[in-house]
């Protein structure tokens, strides 16, 4: 099983639109870097409370990358808003 199945088989059964679930992998220099791309409504759920749970899956590809002798680095893609709001000044 290579990184991008591993972390797609953490991430579809938490997510509502498990089909939208993209893992793409770049490999540089510094390692591998997986970038994965959910729906926006499960970004939440992905994060978690305080970004635990993105912490915890970047411990979990790390253990996992150790056992295969690679470095690799975990990135969630925001979708950017398609409009700009501007800020709220207090």
């Amino acid at each position: 099983m290579n990184e991008c199945n591993y972390l797609e088989n953490i991430i579809k059964p938490l997510v509502t639109c498990p089909d939208e679930v993209e893992v793409k992998k770049i490999i540089d220099d510094r390692g591998v870097l997986l970038t994965l791309k959910v729906n926006p409504k499960d970004i939440p759920t992905v994060i978690g409370k305080e970004g635990k749970f993105a912490q915890a899956i970047r411990i979990i590809l790390r253990t996992y990358g150790s056992r295969q002798e690679a470095l690799i680095h975990f990135k969630i893609l925001l979708d950017a808003p398609s409009e700009h709001r501007p800020m709220r000044v207090a």
